[in-house]
């Protein structure tokens, strides 16, 4: 019988290596929106207009789109670790092309890069963890992805903040013999070695051993990370049962009588199209442009973006805690109403926007109403839409299906981030207001598709689904 020291000690060794395979959800986060700091730097430098623009930030999530489907059949070919270094350096590599470019579409080219590395960071992390937490702790330790990833998008903002004070308030200003926004697209490379560093550290996946032909390694692994005192050759056996018994989901199988697909797979991707299209990421890639375009100064406008991630931490902690309390489908609905609100709200705001001698602002009132409801729309997608989607696609699919399915509604995922990426410099340009009522027509319109057809799986084994 294993002592409490002992199992506190076994348990703070799982946490260890569940928080070093999170470092990939924290570039996740960190490269996504790094962008953010950097994107009036490379307007000026370039002289870009708003189309080449939103598609040098856009890019890096076709790059995503590619890096997440071949995530997974890697992962299952190398091995979880092998693939997450990988990744490292591609994080790694990206970043100083990123810092380094001679012309636009050389920054694009090592966007796409960048964009297959978060693509796979993506999809490694939650298979590495769901594959080395006991079963007691797997709910909370899998909750470690997204708050890496919030806590990626948070330090990014900080990071760039900092170096903008360092340049004197302006990203192009020269520091350190580079302009600024070169130094927050640079900045990347060290928590992608640290990853490597991790990635090269943590023991690999016991059900990749099993799989690969080394059952006693995976004993080993398994010792490590669920104790002594379980039967480890009845928990290989089971793992070897399970993997005879799979066979992996095509799309075929997807098949059914609504436009071509199940209705339960049109859910999942109906839910993943309307997680971006009430534009939770204008705010990450563009908020800097955003209020600078009404009127705030560089410095001040990431500043605020460090505070919207910081308000985004916050709504993840409330989302894990809440989630299997009061269920998926109210915390959704509670989102979309929150979000619907806020959104009309700051595009109410917008509108009073107004340029005097070349110089854009907003009337005191309206521009700390604009500042609460964007945050406050931050908040709601945080404790709702945030989280609880990807608890929902990973429940929601019958078993036979499940990872067709996921893979499907996480395509249409970062397909619909795209389209909202890019569009958003030439929509705002042509019409600020009317671009937030749209997202906020898009949050009305979720919460009535979430009345209608999301059911509760709160509380619900995963064999129950159908």
């Amino acid at each position: 019988m294993a002592t409490p020291h002992a199992h506190q000690e076994h348990l703070g060794h799982v946490v260890f290596i569940t928080a070093a395979a999170a470092v990939g959800g924290f570039l996740f986060g960190y490269d996504s929106s790094v962008i953010n700091g950097a994107v009036v730097g490379i307007q000026n430098h370039f002289k870009a207009g708003p189309v080449e623009i939103g598609v040098v930030v856009a890019i890096a999530l076709l790059g995503s789109a590619v890096g997440a489907w071949i995530g997974g059949n890697l992962a299952d070919r190398w091995g979880r670790t092998r693939t997450m270094q990988a990744a490292a350096v591609l994080f790694a590599v990206s970043s100083i092309g990123q810092m380094l470019p001679f012309a636009i579409w050389d920054l694009a080219a090592w966007r796409v890069l960048a964009g297959v590395a978060i693509g796979m960071a993506s999809v490694l992390g939650p298979t590495y963890i769901a594959e080395v937490a006991p079963p007691a702790y797997r709910g909370r330790l899998g909750s470690f992805q997204q708050l890496a990833i919030v806590l990626g998008i948070a330090v990014s903002q900080l990071v760039n903040y900092v170096i903008a004070r360092l340049a004197g308030g302006n990203v192009n200003n020269p520091l350190w013999g580079l302009e600024a926004w070169q130094w927050m697209l640079g900045a990347c490379v060290v928590p992608a070695l640290l990853y490597l560093l991790f990635a090269s550290t943590i023991p690999e996946s016991p059900r990749y051993l099993i799989m690969s032909g080394r059952p006693e390694r995976a004993r080993e692994v398994l010792a490590e990370v669920e104790g002594d005192d379980v039967d480890l050759d009845a928990r290989v056996l089971e793992i070897q049962q399970v993997l005879k018994s799979e066979t992996r989901p095509t799309m075929k199988d997807l098949r059914g009588p609504a436009f071509g697909l199940l209705p339960i797979v049109w859910i999942g991707i109906v839910l993943s199209v309307f997680q971006q299209f009430v534009g939770i990421n204008v705010i990450f890639y563009y908020s800097s442009v955003l209020w600078q375009s009404v009127g705030i100064t560089q410095s001040d406008s990431l500043l605020i973006s460090f505070s919207s991630s910081v308000i985004n931490i916050i709504g993840t902690f409330i989302a894990i805690s809440l989630v299997d309390k009061i269920g998926r489908k109210p915390l959704l609905l509670i989102g979309s109403a929150g979000m619907a609100i806020s959104l009309g709200t700051a595009a109410w705001a917008f509108s009073f926007a107004r340029t005097i001698d070349g110089e854009v602002s907003l009337p005191g009132a309206q521009g700390t109403i604009a500042l609460i409801a964007a945050n406050l729309f931050v908040l709601f997608f945080a404790l709702s839409w945030g989280v609880v989607v990807w608890v929902l696609l990973g429940e929601i699919f019958p078993n036979r299906i499940r990872a067709a399915a996921l893979g499907v509604a996480a395509a249409a995922q970062w397909i619909a981030n795209w389209v909202i990426t890019v569009t958003f410099p030439a929509l705002s340009e042509w019409n600020l207001p009317l671009t937030y009522a749209m997202y906020a027509l898009f949050a009305l319109l979720s919460f009535i598709f979430v009345s209608k057809w999301v059911k509760e799986t709160k509380g619900r084994k995963l064999e129950e689904m159908g």
